[in-house]
């Protein structure tokens, strides 16, 4: 099943966004390698990949491997801004734009051969316009399916153009790496390549059960979909997340209890204040580590009815971390994020609630901050500690 008949979706994707904003408002820093971010590395240039400098990386690392970079603090409100520039120009170009995060869309340009062109010439003109009225450089991925179009943009990067021809998709995808599809991250790479397989040609080759049995039901069952290409999914203009989360690197120093549980409970803070932002109540709340050796590990907990509460996904939030903490305490730790998902509209809870302390409390210092600004007032715990930066997010 596929959602089309030609390639007709494009994914539009900004190459290393922030880096490619400070370099298109300061010039000196073009052609140069540019790492964004002191403490932990938020984005890193082009030239400042080809040195191995990756996202996420502590600070000092990253400037062993690339002492010549140049390093600069990040700018939230250019990035914003120039995401909200880019849309507008996606939108400009079809009505049928999914969001997937402030620098990268699908967008499906099906209806408009009479009006624009072909697909491939309407990316065409829309990486030009990108790049004449914003300034930054996209690559852009055109495939018959949303999947394979991500794919092409990554295998373009960076500011590329692929266009995939329905005829050609499993030829192109086949000879690909096992890593090019969605959900094969490091330890499913491994089990893979355990049983000899390294393309995704190899595990097309394979029957929907054995994938299975290797890699468990949900797995299996995505992965032997991808290798043929199958994926029916349309552009979704308009589509509401299904979790609303914020992370936060905390380098490789060595860190005490109350400094993780401080980070945890700015990172709750900021994620229910977005979620009231947005009318959105979440019954799963997730926890994700990453420790000093690059693993990581994820940690959920379904509450019994929805809420945007503060104090109760705090709460739930600081028992899945006193789970972890004999992982945190042997491994070290390096980033925690906090989401919560199963989100519904809080319209659509009816039952009437009563009176809730916590929730008016909640209400009156968002109120607070909306009028005199975040800062204005914070928990007792974070006094004189830095919040970390609040990266933007494409509206709800």
């Amino acid at each position: 099943m596929f959602v089309s008949g030609g390639a007709v979706i494009l994914h539009a994707d900004l190459d290393s966004f922030y880096a490619s904003v400070e370099q298109r408002d300061d010039p000196r820093l073009l052609g140069r390698p540019v790492i964004v971010g002191a403490g932990v590395v938020l984005a890193a240039s082009y030239e400042a990949k080809a040195f191995g400098v990756r996202t996420a990386m502590g600070g000092r690392q990253a400037r062993a491997l690339c002492p010549q970079a140049i390093v600069v603090s990040p700018r939230m409100s250019a990035y914003s801004d120039a995401s909200k520039a880019v849309f507008e120009v996606f939108r400009n170009t079809t009505p049928l734009v999914e969001g997937l995060s402030i620098d990268e869309a699908f967008l499906d340009v099906g209806g408009l051969g009479h009006v624009s062109g072909t697909p491939t010439e309407i990316a065409v003109g829309l990486r030009a316009r990108v790049l004449g009225e914003v300034g930054l450089p996209i690559t852009v991925g055109v495939a018959r399916t949303k999947f394979l179009a991500k794919v092409a943009s990554g295998v373009a990067k960076p500011d590329g153009l692929l266009v995939v021809p329905p005829e050609r998709e499993l030829i192109f995808l086949h000879a690909l790496p096992v890593e090019r599809l969605w959900g094969v991250g490091h330890v499913t790479a491994a089990k893979l390549h355990e049983r000899g397989i390294f393309t995704v040609g190899e595990v097309a080759e394979l029957p929907g059960p054995t994938l299975v049995s290797m890699l468990g039901r949900a797995s299996g069952r995505h992965l032997h979909a991808l290798a043929h290409n199958r994926d029916p999914r349309p552009v979704q203009v308009g589509r509401r997340r299904g979790s609303i989360g914020s992370q936060r690197a905390l380098g490789w120093r060595p860190k005490s209890p109350g400094e993780v549980d401080a980070t945890l409970v700015g990172l709750v803070d900021r994620v229910t204040r977005r979620m009231r932002a947005a009318d959105r109540i979440g019954r799963t709340v997730v926890l994700r580590l990453r420790f000093d050796d690059a693993t990581r590990a994820t940690r959920s907990h379904t509450l019994l009815r929805p809420t945007a509460q503060t104090e109760t996904i705090l709460n739930a939030a600081r028992a899945l971390l006193v789970g972890a903490e004999p992982l945190i305490a042997a491994q070290g730790i390096t980033l925690v994020g906090i989401s919560v998902a199963n989100l519904d509209n809080e319209g659509a809870l009816q039952l009437p609630l009563p009176f809730d302390a916590a929730s008016a409390l909640d209400a009156a210092l968002d109120e607070v901050r909306e009028r005199y600004g975040s800062a204005a007032v914070t928990r007792a715990v974070l006094l004189g500690r830095d919040p970390g930066l609040t990266v933007p997010m494409l509206p709800d």
